[in-house]
């Protein structure tokens, strides 16, 4: 019988509520608190050491999330309403129901920052965030509409060439969906790269053959066929009948994705804000005074790496992608 075992540690002096483990098959849904989602329970012993074991995952490579949350059982209920919790923290990655795979504390004692694993797929997630980090900070760096344009190409081909190259589909599907988010300033490049770049059908392929009968395979194919009519309607046969309505209902949950993203960023910064660190709040400061990630940490005392990992968490913490993003919370208060 095929055994797993997901172990880790947790920072017991902040956290000490239930942690998860989920399953994830909608990968519009990878970060964030859905019931649906959790698959099993646990709480950590007095060192914070916990441990997940069994034999009931699959058998392929899934995507799956380890989370923490610190609400109170009053505040589950309204927080987590729309998937969102500001008091949690979380670490995705891929795996199987062979896997051995541990989360042991990483640098200054963060947690959920590493994975240890005898499946190489693992830690890809992990990889990916941190080129995603690199591209946000060359964004932040030159705000020119020229330095947007090239940045654009640059790191689209550089995340989709990384992650092509790791041999893992659902790897791709994550950045596919980080790309193709429509919160996403990328978004608009997302669909002009998608005119004239083969990267996405092939996509496709690949994912048909390795994962033939997934979620995931499903619900790509229908995303791409949406995205495709959005630029590109007069290329759709007026035979496929049946695919008009595919088109229409995706298109539909298109809009509703946006909306409901729009009215979550709206109800989540006030108590976002709240969840801030001390430090944190001290970076967000020193980011609204326009101060580099050098002047920063020469302020604070620390390195620039540190300031990095407390303006990513901020970022989180804020559900926001750049520095303008973040000044734009606070020019429309």
């Amino acid at each position: 019988m095929a055994q797993y075992e997901f172990s880790g540690y947790v920072d017991k002096k902040n956290w000490s509520g239930d942690i998860y483990l989920s399953l994830i098959e909608d990968y519009r849904k990878l970060s964030g608190v859905y019931p649906e989602q959790i698959i099993q329970k646990t709480v950590s012993d007095s060192m914070g050491y916990f441990s997940f074991s069994g034999d009931n995952l699959p058998l392929q490579n899934h995507m799956y999330r380890i989370h923490i949350e610190g609400c109170s059982e009053n505040e589950k209920k309204p927080i987590h309403f729309n998937g969102f919790c500001p008091y949690s923290k979380e670490i995705l990655f891929i795996a199987n129901n062979t896997d051995t795979l541990t989360l042991p504390f990483s640098f200054d004692n963060e947690m959920f920052c590493k994975i240890v694993s005898n499946n190489e797929k693992s830690n890809a997630f992990i990889k990916v965030d941190s080129i995603i980090d690199e591209m946000r900070f060359a964004f932040a760096s030159y705000r020119s509409e020229a330095n947007r344009k090239i940045n654009e190409k640059k790191w689209f081909t550089t995340l989709q060439r990384f992650v092509k190259n790791q041999n893992e589909p659902l790897t791709e599907l994550y950045v596919y969906a980080f790309l193709s988010d429509k919160s996403n300033n990328l978004y608009a490049h997302y669909l002009e790269d998608l005119k004239q770049n083969t990267y996405y059908d092939n996509l496709l392929e690949r994912l048909q053959k390795k994962y033939p009968n997934s979620t995931y395979t499903k619900q790509y194919e229908t995303e791409l066929a949406s995205d495709k009519f959005i630029i590109s309607p007069k290329e759709v046969s007026y035979k496929n009948w049946w695919l008009w309505i595919v088109l229409a209902c995706a298109i539909a949950l298109n809009i509703f994705q946006f909306l409901y993203y729009r009215k979550k960023i709206n109800a989540s910064h006030n108590s976002s804000e709240k969840n801030l660190t001390q430090q944190e709040q001290k970076v967000l400061d020193l980011i609204l005074d326009d101060k580099t990630n050098k002047e920063i940490a020469s302020t604070m005392f620390v390195s620039i790496s540190t300031i990095k990992t407390h303006i990513n968490n901020l970022y989180k913490k804020l559900e926001v992608s750049s520095r303008d993003e973040v000044k734009s919370l606070y020019i429309k208060k």
